[in-house]
């Protein structure tokens, strides 16, 4: 989500005149947007805004934005703490940016603007994507929940959703750039509807993506486990392009944490809604996430957790040491869990699940997997020679092209035998002999990222404005991006 929202932030800068940084200049704009989740993320704004203040001393004219969950949090404190900030903006006014930088330049000023309420569905506004044949499209924004430990409805507000028919339009406006891969998105993704009073609508908006045509693949996070219903297995059942996936966070596997956490589920529901699915979709890749060490949790608390993790078989897992965030209940709860114990713990935990991944993921050895070619590379690729791949049910594969075999673009579909396993990815090395091996089809979404590639390759220079026509006197586009940090 926070990643979808800085497309947003990169389509609205564009769209006023902004321009990607070249090379190691430095930036006239760096914006942040920020998350609140965990302290990490305090510690890490305000760090970068030190190593920023130098910067900008040297650099007369330069702009720092601050947004996202953060801003919403601290407001003011932000500009108190880092005076050389120029604008801090909320969640609810990502529209804002561009007007709050322009007025901060005028009146020399930083410029603080936080709504309490949602000023415009963020996926009205200008999107600069990240990917040709992969999208991201919001149905929702906010949450309706209390968990204890989350403050996210503090910030976010309570839920919002789209109408379906804008949903769908935007849908198929990806599909006609070229995409073949959605991924829909929601604080509870599955409570999709509420605002509107069909509790159905969920499962109706995934049988709908299904009669998209030239949509290959749909999937979405994240659900809530109290919120989730027969109707969307269902539907994710019985709709060819929703993918065998499912991200469901846990939190803990202890009913006692659960009811702290206000969870609103118990383990045996969890245990269920698992057993349901994969009788479903027998092939289906559960992720999850977990929080290790909330207030008061005991040595059997955690070995509940351990227990069903045991059981889930969850192809993955999003595991987190329990953070403070001051505001929330859990924050003032007592019991506070040594942070040596939750070490500890979190070891034993992370252990356990790289088994079960090692376990899952060698029954895939000798399978056919039909991969979406990606633009993401891992770090030994360059190495081997291999490229990357997600298969439907989302696990990452990394294969190789056989000598005098097409190679692949991102977006094309390659199938694949895998030939050897890791604990949280797969490998395919295709031999020449074996023309079953390496089947290669070319693709709509490997043509858009032709035609992206071949567009990059005339970006204008800085005197050019965002859409890429020669700028008049004073219209030069505005660079932003990270700079390489000088010392102060």
């Amino acid at each position: 989500m926070n990643v979808h929202d800085s497309e947003r932030i990169s389509g609205l800068l564009e769209d006023a005149g902004y321009a990607p940084a070249a090379g190691t200049a430095d930036p006239d704009l760096v914006v942040f947007n920020t998350c609140a989740v965990r302290e990490n993320a305090d510690n890490k704004l305000y760090g970068n805004l030190g190593n920023l203040r130098a910067v900008k001393d040297n650099h007369p004219g330069m702009q720092i934005a601050v947004g996202g969950c953060l801003a919403q949090k601290d407001q003011k404190t932000i500009i108190d703490k880092a005076p050389w900030v120029d604008v801090v903006f909320g969640t609810h006014n990502i529209g804002s940016l561009p007007t709050l930088l322009e007025r901060s330049r005028h009146n020399q000023q930083a410029e603080l603007e936080i709504l309490e309420s949602l000023e415009t569905f963020p996926s009205t506004l200008p999107t600069k994507r990240d990917s040709t044949y992969s999208g991201w499209v919001s149905i929702s924004v906010g949450c309706n929940n209390t968990c204890t430990f989350c403050i996210v409805p503090a910030l976010r507000g309570k839920e919002k959703d789209r109408r379906p028919g804008e949903i769908l339009a935007e849908v198929q406006a990806l599909v006609d750039a070229g995409a073949v891969e959605v991924t829909l998105l929601g604080q509870n993704v599955n409570t999709y509807g509420v605002e509107f009073g069909d509790r159905g609508a969920f499962a109706k908006l995934l049988r709908a993506c299904g009669s998209i045509e030239g949509l290959e693949r749909v999937r979405f996070t994240s659900p809530h486990p109290a919120s989730f219903t027969d109707d969307v297995i269902d539907a994710m059942a019985e709709t060819p392009n929703v993918m065998p996936q499912l991200h469901m966070p846990l939190q803990s596997g202890s009913d006692r944490i659960l009811k702290e956490m206000r969870r609103s589920y118990r383990s045996r529901k969890f245990l269920g809604i698992l057993d349901k699915v994969r009788e479903r979709i027998p092939h289906a890749a559960v992720t999850t996430d977990i929080i290790v060490g909330f207030p008061g949790e005991t040595e059997q608390d955690f070995q509940d957790t351990l227990d069903v993790v045991e059981a889930s078989r969850f192809a993955s897992a999003f595991t987190f040491q329990y953070s403070i965030r001051p505001g929330t209940p859990a924050g003032e709860m007592e019991n506070q869990v040594p942070k040596a114990v939750v070490q500890e713990r979190f070891e034993r935990l992370t252990a356990l699940q790289d088994r079960i991944s090692a376990e899952e993921t060698a029954k895939l050895v000798g399978t056919r997997q039909e991969l979406l070619v990606t633009n993401h590379s891992g770090s030994k690729d360059a190495a081997t020679g291999r490229l990357a791949g997600r298969a439907p049910d989302n696990r990452l594969v990394h294969f190789s092209v056989p000598e005098g075999a097409e190679v692949p673009r991102p977006g094309d579909v390659v199938t694949v035998t895998v030939t050897a396993s890791h604990p949280y990815f797969l490998i395919a090395d295709p031999t020449a002999e074996d023309p079953e091996g390496y089947v290669l089809r070319r693709s709509r979404a490997g043509d858009a990222w032709d035609l992206a590639q071949a567009a990059s390759c005339g970006v204008p220079s800085s005197g050019a404005g965002a859409d890429g026509a020669e700028g008049t006197a004073g219209s030069a586009g505005v660079s932003l991006g990270m700079p390489t940090l000088r010392p102060a």
